[in-house]
């Protein structure tokens, strides 16, 4: 048998003892055996009874390192999914990993993150498959209702220093209830998982949308801020100032008009979406990510999603070439977009083309930032790198 550097693999069982030996199987077979696996990276839909889940996880993988989340939607090797559990496992020949969980969201504060980042990075060089500087990134997975996203990565971030970074917050299926990360064998809330991992493939980190600015803006003149709601836009009630900027009544603002009619905010030259979570009974609107008085919002449009993704993907693919596998965090509302437009098929011979793992996020998290409705990622190519080698790259 060829050695493979990694697997993919997914079960729609929604008894979670079969689904996990059905992933477990996949793995040991794709790599060789038991014996090869280094890692396991996992996405998973919320309707599971963790609990149940999380203990077959631990018992399947023994001494494997496994990290995973709660999702808004799966991407299996066959493409978009929902109520599954797709996985990744990482030969030990081609990657080392190291996780650590963060369970004191509030608390992380930057002596915290720098005496987690030197763990992390201890523990890799004492399994390093390549020199970690250089060929190390990585995976961060939070909460996505901790509302602690923004101190806990740009935090990270200071600590990580030229280590690129990605991830994506955990979803619960569209129901804005309950998100977890899953490490050390238990399903975690306000919780989150830093996952770093050296590899001697090359690989890109990127991060894409496909919306350009209009010439509309919104000024945010009032905020709730420790709960993420913006109670004014240029003076008027928040809902009623962006119905008005939709072409729509306020009564009819939902999910639909927050994913075609999305808000930026401009950071040098780039937009970062900042997305609208829900409109509140007093006409307030809730976001997905931090958003403070005096910042400035631009009206976006959107542009062919699945084509300017396919045009990303080429362009990384054609410096790396063929994908061994791209991890993607991808924005539930892009997913909601595609649906709306009737795109799932199209999407998901796109997503099993590429070959892309991953899941439907309620953020996305790039170099410290927290963002929506991009797709979010890392892409691995196939090619072995010499042992002194340097492959990891970060692109915009």
């Amino acid at each position: 048998m060829i050695a493979v550097p990694l697997a993919t693999a997914a079960s729609q069982l929604k008894d979670p003892q079969a689904a996990v030996a059905e992933l477990a199987r996949k793995l040991d077979d794709s790599l060789g055996g038991r014996q090869r696996l280094g890692g396991v990276l996992f996405f998973c839909s919320a309707d599971y009874p963790l609990p149940a889940l999380g203990q077959a996880l631990a018992d399947a993988f023994g001494e494997v390192a496994v990290s995973g989340c709660t999702t808004a939607g799966e991407i299996t090797p066959e493409g978009y999914a929902r109520g599954s559990i797709t996985a990744i496992g990482l030969a030990r020949s081609d990657f080392a990993l190291a996780q650590v969980l963060i369970d004191d969201l509030s608390g992380f504060d930057l002596p915290r993150a720098q005496a987690l980042s030197d763990e992390l990075l201890a523990r890799c060089r004492e399994q390093a498959v390549a020199p970690v500087m250089g060929n190390s990134f990585a995976l961060t997975l939070l909460d996505g209702l901790s509302s602690s996203e923004e101190q806990v990565l740009a935090t990270l971030d200071a600590a990580l220093g030229s280590i690129p970074a990605f991830g994506g917050s955990a979803g619960d299926d569209n129901r804005l209830a309950h998100t977890y990360v899953y490490a050390d064998g238990v399903f975690h809330d306000q919780a989150a998982v830093v996952v770093v991992i050296n590899t001697r493939l090359p690989f890109e980190v990127i991060s894409t949308h496909h919306l350009t600015p209009l010439a509309d803006k919104l000024v945010v003149t009032a905020v709730d801020r420790d709960s993420r709601r913006v109670l004014e836009l240029n003076a008027e009630p928040a809902a009623e100032e962006y119905a008005r900027l939709a072409g729509v009544a306020p009564e009819a603002l939902e999910e639909a008009v927050f994913a075609r009619c999305p808000l930026a905010v401009r950071i040098g030259e780039a937009h970062y979406v900042r997305s609208i979570q829900r409109v509140n009974a007093d006409a307030s609107l809730s976001f997905y990510c931090a958003v403070e008085t005096g910042i400035v919002l631009t009206a976006m449009q959107a542009t062919p999603i699945l084509a300017q993704l396919e045009q990303r993907l080429a362009e990384v693919e054609a410096r790396l070439g063929p994908p061994a596998l791209t991890i993607g965090c991808d924005c539930f509302l892009r997913r909601m977009e595609i649906e709306a437009l009737g795109l799932e098929a199209e999407a998901s011979r796109l997503l099993r083309h590429h070959r892309v793992i991953g899941f439907n996020t309620y953020g996305e998290q790039h170099h410290g930032m927290h963002i929506n409705q991009t797709f979010t990622g890392v892409v691995i190519g196939q090619r072995r790198l010499a042992a002194d080698g340097t492959g990891g790259q970060d692109g915009a």
